[in-house]
């Protein structure tokens, strides 16, 4: 990535090889402590190995739109928001109890093999809690890597406040899906949870700390707001009509997981929003079943696009999108952030994982 252009690829390549040299060095001193750590260890690393890498992203143009210049130490501290997301997928993969991540077990089901088995023992409970500690201490790590990351002391302290805000805004999300799965569909609702579990930490808070690291002006933060927040609302959408419609060979997620756990979704909002009478019935016989076949959820699927509630979410990205871009022409940013920050709307959006 040169000083001028916007190269995602190399980018990311940078961004990978601070997580992969951080955490080994870190899981290398855990299973120091003990042999027996070995496989937990191991599930850190392989928190860290896949992932697009769009909080660093976001967090590094935050940086870079203040007037910035590229820097290794800003990529070391960006690389930390990608601690936070790590720590929240296995989190949210043990709350969900989903299977498969990235089309691999996630920690919770990769570490239940290596419980030792005793009479007695349940091996289940047994890995998630592993599992839990493993997002706690990614969590952790995050911390670390930010505040070693090399950029001055002074520079940190103008961001560290927004750390605490950005885990409580997360860890609210979280906590309102939990609350809402389960309950009436409502639209409004579901995209209350979107807003606070995954818009705000996956790309306004990022912009807002790299700006923050930047001391960029209190115009530019809310700018930063104005395009980040719709535009996080738009990535989770797509995730959402992914999540049901997308190839599960791309995606490396299970179709059924959102209808088996009645996750509050604004797609499946919508669609009841939309249905009649007949149609909530069904519904109502197939959400939630922890047994939903293809049949089952092919019925779900056929719902939704006779209503035209894919169509509807489509419309809600798009809006976002442009809510975003809008946002962002207002702002009076150097011409090669404006450019990645474009192109980011798009890559965000507009993706098939």
């Amino acid at each position: 990535m040169t000083a001028d252009r916007w190269e995602p690829v190399a980018f990311k390549a940078r961004v990978d090889e601070v997580l992969r040299r951080f955490v080994a060095q870190e899981a290398d001193e855990f299973a120091a402590i003990d042999p027996v750590l070995d496989p937990v260890a191991g599930q850190l690393e392989a928190a860290v190995a896949n992932g697009k890498r769009l909080r660093a992203a976001f967090c590094y143009w935050g940086w870079r739109a203040v007037g910035q210049p590229d820097s290794d130490a800003l990529v070391r501290a960006a690389a930390s928001m990608e601690l936070v997301h790590a720590a929240a997928v296995v989190h949210d993969d043990l709350i969900d109890d989903s299977p498969l991540r990235h089309g691999q077990p996630t920690a919770h089901i990769a570490l239940r093999d290596t419980v030792v088995r005793r009479p007695g023992a349940d091996a289940d409970t047994a890995a998630r809690s592993l599992a839990m500690l493993v997002g706690n201490l990614l969590m952790a790590l995050a911390g670390q890597l930010f505040a070693t990351s090399g950029l001055p002391a002074a520079y940190l302290v103008r961001a560290r406040p927004l750390w605490s805000v950005m885990a409580r805004e997360l860890i609210a999300g979280e906590c309102l899906e939990i609350l809402r799965t389960g309950a009436g569909p409502d639209t409004g609702a579901s995209l209350k949870v979107i807003r606070y579990k995954t818009a705000k930490y996956t790309v306004e808070q990022p912009l807002l700390i790299g700006g923050a690291l930047a001391g960029a002006s209190g115009r530019l933060r809310e700018g930063y707001s104005s395009y980040g927040l719709p535009l996080g609302e738009a990535f989770q959408l797509r995730d959402d009509l992914l999540g049901l419609f997308g190839d599960a060979e791309l995606t490396g997620k299970a179709n059924a997981d959102d209808l088996r756990g009645q996750r509050p979704t604004a797609l499946l909002a919508e669609t009841w929003r939309l249905a009649g009478d007949s149609e909530r019935k069904l519904l109502r016989a197939l959400l939630g079943r922890g047994d939903l076949d293809g049949d089952g959820l092919e019925a779900v699927r056929e719902v939704m696009r006779r209503l035209r509630a894919p169509d509807r979410i489509e419309d809600m990205i798009r809006a976002r999108v442009d809510e975003a871009l809008d946002a962002l022409r207002g702002l009076d940013v150097p011409t090669q952030a404006a450019t990645a920050l474009t192109v980011l709307a798009h890559s965000v959006t507009a993706r098939l994982s």
